[in-house]
Order: C-alpha cells, then sequence, then structure tokens
C-alpha cells in the first residue's frame, strides 16, 4: 500500500511540475508528504479500514458451546439405579464452507474501504497542489504590484520634475498618487488572502496556522501538454470502489445460501445413577452416557429468500450509482482539458498584449525626453500592463490547477 501511494504522489509531482526546478518540485513534493503522513481524515480512514479488517477475527468463531446442569429434586427410579443429576454439552456448527464465507464478505468489505484512503490520498494531494498555486499565484500578484508601484514612483518622479518647468499640473501628480494608493491596497489585501490560503494549507497539513510556506518564484507555461490517457479514467478509485462493493454483495450472497442450509450440532448428555443397595448385579450404578446429535434446518426461510432479492436490487443499484459517478467524472475531465487549453490561450494572448503595453511604455519615455509626455496616457497604459500580468499570472495558475485535477482523474 505504502509503495502505490508513494508512487502515485511522485506522479502528481512530475507531472504538476515537471517543467520547474527539481529543488522547486522538492518543496510541493514535501508538503504532500507531510499532508499525507499527518492529515486526520487520512488517519480516519485507515482506522476504518483496520477496523473493518479486523472483523475477521471477529466471525471466525463457532456458535457458543452449551453446557447444561440439572438435578433432579425426585430422583427417578430405573433398573441399574435412581438418577441423581445430568450434566449435557452442545455445539452447533454451521454448514461447511460458512464461516470461510463470512471471512470471504468481510475481507471485501475491507477491500472496498482502502479504496477510501486511496481516493482520500488522491483528493489531499490536489487539494495541497491547488492551495500551493493559489499561494505562487498570489504571491507573484503582490511581486507585480510591488513592480508597478516603483514605476508609479519613478512617474512621479518625472510629473514633479514635468510641474516644475510647467509641462505639468498638480492633478498629474495627484492621480499617479492615488493610483499608488490603490496599488498599495490591492496589495495589503492579496497579503491576508495570503495568510488565509496558508492556514488552509497549514490545515491539510496538520500543524500550525501560522507556519510560513514558502512557494516558487516563478512557474513558468510549459512548452507543450504531456499526453492524457482518458482510458485510466475507468480505473480511477472512486469507480473501482464500486466494483470493490459489488463484489462484496456477491460475497454476501453466498454467506446469505450458506446460512439458509442446515446447522449440525453434536452433544452429549451424563446421567450420574446411584446404587441399589438392595441388590447386586454388573450394572447397578451405572452412570449413563449418551451421545446426541441434531440438526436445525430453516424451515421457515423466507429471511433468506428476502435477503437475497435485497442483494439483487443493492447490486444494481450499485451498478446505476457507478454508471453516475462515471458520467461525472468524465464531464470534469472534459471541463479540466478544455480550461487548460483556454489557459494556454490566455497566456499566449497576455504575452502579446503585454509586449506591445511594454512598446507603449517606451514610446512614453521617449515622449518625455521631448517635452510631450501626457500622464493620462501613462496611467492607462500602466493600468493596461498591470492587468495584463494579473491576467498572465492567473492563466498560469489556472494551468497548473487544471493540471492537477486531471492528474487526479487520469493517474
Amino acid at each position: 500500500m505504502k509503495y502505490i501511494i508513494i508512487n502515485l504522489k511522485t506522479v502528481f509531482v512530475l507531472c504538476s511540475l515537471c517543467f520547474v526546478l527539481s529543488a522547486q518540485s522538492q518543496e510541493l513534493e514535501t508538503l504532500i508528504d507531510v499532508a499525507l503522513n499527518n492529515n486526520p481524515e487520512i488517519q480516519k480512514f485507515e482506522l476504518q479500514y483496520k477496523r473493518v479488517s479486523e472483523k475477521v477475527n471477529e466471525v471466525n468463531t463457532l456458535p457458543n458451546t452449551e453446557f447444561g446442569v440439572g438435578y433432579f429434586v425426585s430422583e427417578p427410579e430405573t433398573r441399574t439405579g435412581a438418577q441423581r443429576f445430568k450434566v449435557s454439552a452442545k455445539q452447533m456448527l454451521p454448514w461447511f464452507g460458512t464461516i470461510t464465507s463470512r471471512e470471504n464478505y468481510i475481507s471485501s468489505l475491507a477491500d472496498a474501504k482502502y479504496e477510501d484512503i486511496v481516493i482520500a490520498k488522491r483528493k489531499l494531494m490536489a487539494s495541497v497542489s491547488q492551495s500551493y498555486y493559489n499561494l505562487y499565484a498570489n504571491k507573484a500578484k503582490q511581486r507585480v504590484l510591488t513592480e508597478n508601484i516603483k514605476l508609479l514612483e519613478t512617474y512621479e518622479t518625472l510629473a514633479l520634475t514635468s510641474v516644475e518647468v510647467g509641462k505639468a499640473s498638480a492633478v498629474d501628480v495627484l492621480r499617479l498618487q492615488m493610483r499608488q494608493n490603490e496599488m498599495q491596497q490591492l496589495k495589503d489585501v492579496l497579503s491576508q488572502q495570503f495568510l488565509a490560503e496558508q492556514t488552509n494549507l497549514n490545515n491539510l497539513l496538520n500543524r500550525e496556522n501560522d507556519v510560513a510556506v514558502t512557494v516558487v518564484d516563478s512557474l513558468i507555461m510549459p512548452s507543450e501538454d504531456f499526453e492524457i490517457i482518458t482510458e485510466n479514467l475507468a480505473l480511477h478509485p472512486e469507480l473501482l470502489k464500486y466494483d470493490k462493493l459489488y463484489q462484496s454483495i456477491e460475497q454476501s450472497e453466498l454467506l446469505n445460501q450458506k446460512e439458509s442450509s442446515p446447522m449440525i450440532g453434536f452433544g452429549l448428555d451424563y446421567i450420574n445413577v446411584s446404587e441399589r443397595p438392595d441388590m447386586n448385579f454388573s450394572d447397578n450404578g451405572k452412570d449413563i452416557v449418551m451421545p446426541m446429535v441434531s440438526v436445525s434446518i430453516p424451515i421457515f426461510n423466507k429471511k433468506y429468500k428476502s435477503q437475497t432479492k435485497q442483494n439483487e436490487l443493492e447490486q444494481q443499484e450499485i451498478t446505476a450509482q457507478k454508471q453516475e459517478r462515471l458520467n461525472t467524472l468524465e464531464t470534469l475531465l472534459s471541463k479540466a482539458i478544455n480550461e487548460r487549453i483556454s489557459a494556454r490561450i490566455s497566456y499566449a494572448t497576455q504575452t502579446q498584449n503585454l509586449k506591445q503595453a511594454k512598446d507603449a511604455e517606451d514610446i512614453l519615455i521617449k515622449s518625455y525626453e521631448t517635452g510631450t509626455i501626457d500622464f493620462n496616457d501613462v496611467l492607462d497604459i500602466q493600468e493596461l500592463q498591470l492587468k495584463f500580468q494579473m491576467n498572465q499570472i492567473e492563466s498560469v495558475k489556472t494551468y497548473y490547477v487544471q493540471t492537477t485535477i486531471i492528474n487526479y482523474l487520469t493517474n
């Protein structure tokens, strides 16, 4: 089990960060490792699996052995003497193979419960990765805002110089300062959102909320997408769980058939007999030993017929649930693939727009050298540039988040 989970974790990290430096990849892999080891939900499912598995020992038992002791208040006389007391023992045995069927049924339930562990670990790895990318996008946006604030400070200096020579008004300076204030506000809001997302990630890792999380400085848009094997969706643990549940119902029906069979009992009665004092013969006072065999037959077996019908209906229900979940997963996969394609398209568009905004900025700088700079244009270009930078970061984040969802569904 540990090997499978480690393998799955490696696939998640490699597919998500195969285009990033290995040292940066290690950071996310380390966080996933901590989450898998500490997350209480994972521990809950592991304990449930152990508890269900332990039930195998519970069902691997025979019915209680019956013991009885009786004392004759009025001792009945027999030819060999008076009967004083009686001791009996009886053991019922289930039909051949019943105990094995019980063990198989419980084992099948444990197998289905194990899939809960695999599903929970997959979801946890996806949640940790998505939270990590949210933190990356937040930090990247804060850096962009910092750069733009510095840029506006540079423009403010130019504006002040222009005011001194009468080529700009104090209003231009104030507008630049107000724009800086707006950006600082956005940065402060992002800073608070970072702390909230950091708390979310630390909770996934089951550690103190204020533990600092470091993220990569940059994520690049991969030059090409890795191959998506959509056929793997049919082997997803969320679907395999339904197969395991279906098999457990099959084992339940086999057990039901066994329990509808007769039970055989073996027993022994011992009766203590007193000697007759007035007679002398070989069997005088001889105790009575009586082996017994009994059979318990379920003549009124409506209970077992009803259980068979319930099992059939439950299997049909599981089949319908599996198909429903498969349809949902297929929809999620298609949506993730299309949104990742859209993120790549958006990234290319924002990159082109950003280059053109940079060209416009260079033109404005050259205009300043000739003394014809328009600070309204400066604010417009700066606003566009910030918008394109933010959208570019969001496109990269979306690409990696959707990649995480695809990994969850197909790996």
